[in-house]
């Protein structure tokens, strides 16, 4: 994931600007199809942004929260379309939760999307649900 980062500042706003998104208690998800996510031999990737605002907490608590976005997203990672750019952004209530609440709500995002590639394996692969 270290090379498939979304960091600029235009690239979030292209994002925000033409994707999609979804939401529910602890994140928000925007996601924008993105044509030009290919690798050499033409292989689609997907690129993540992660945002969480001062208004979640001190500079520890969006770290953490950051930190359990990314890990839910590592997991998850293979079992989700390609050819995307995502951008997670942590909503107040992220706050105290445990790392099973961040990545059963980022798997309601993934299923609000239509992001699952085999929902079959999916769900047995995945134990939270």
């Amino acid at each position: 994931m270290a090379d498939q980062k979304l960091r600029k500042n235009m690239e979030f706003r292209n994002v925000y600007r033409r994707g999609k998104s979804f939401a529910n208690d602890l994140l928000v998800l925007y996601i924008y199809n993105n044509r030009r996510n290919r690798d050499e031999k033409g292989l689609p990737y997907n690129r993540v942004g992660i945002s969480v605002s001062k208004k979640v907490g001190i500079s520890v608590i969006r770290s953490r929260a950051k930190r359990l976005i990314s890990e839910s997203y590592r997991l998850n990672n293979e079992n989700i379309k390609r050819g995307n750019d995502l951008v997670f952004i942590a909503r107040v209530a992220i706050n105290d939760k445990t790392y099973w609440e961040v990545q059963k709500a980022m798997i309601n995002l993934f299923n609000k999307a239509g992001l699952i590639k085999n929902e079959k394996d999916f769900n047995s692969s995945n134990k939270v649900l």
